[in-house]
């Protein structure tokens, strides 16, 4: 059955740079913006409150939409399941207490659900830093 797959992503912009999240799912490094899957019952700005909260520790306010994807983007692991990105700006209310490193894909143990945070100077950033084609898309306009 197909079906649709809604994404909701935080851009937190610091000291001119943007955090990533490297990340090794179903076998694959992939990076892209922090975030995750809307659940049921819960508006796109909860689900990335909750998900800053889960991945990060992190409590954000969440400040205006960035983009939604407007273009067909098949699900990278269901080819029955069409995602759809929202992207909104982010800022952290309280100190940042998260690793970071300057290295890709800086996990303690390269296994399922691995995560590692990064920054990337807004300067430099472009569409060749993320795995995804929306991430790839929005990194583009960051570069604009």
């Amino acid at each position: 059955m197909k079906h649709f797959n809604i994404r909701v992503y935080g851009i937190l912009i610091q000291d001119s740079n943007v955090l990533v999240s490297d990340e090794y799912i179903k076998g694959k490094n992939i990076t892209k913006f922090p975030g995750g899957g809307l659940e049921y019952g819960e508006g796109t700005k909860e689900c990335l409150i909750r998900e800053f909260k889960e991945e990060l520790n992190l409590k954000i306010e969440v400040l205006s939409h960035f983009y939604t994807t407007d273009f067909f983007v098949n699900s990278a692991f269901n080819n029955q399941s069409q995602v759809i990105s929202i992207y909104y700006y982010v800022k952290a209310l309280e100190n940042l207490n998260f690793k970071t490193s300057i290295t890709q894909f800086d996990f303690t143990e390269k296994k399922e659900g691995a995560q590692s945070m990064r920054w990337i100077p807004l300067k430099s950033v472009s569409e060749s830093d993320f795995t995804f084609i929306i991430d790839k898309h929005v990194g583009e306009m960051l570069e604009k």
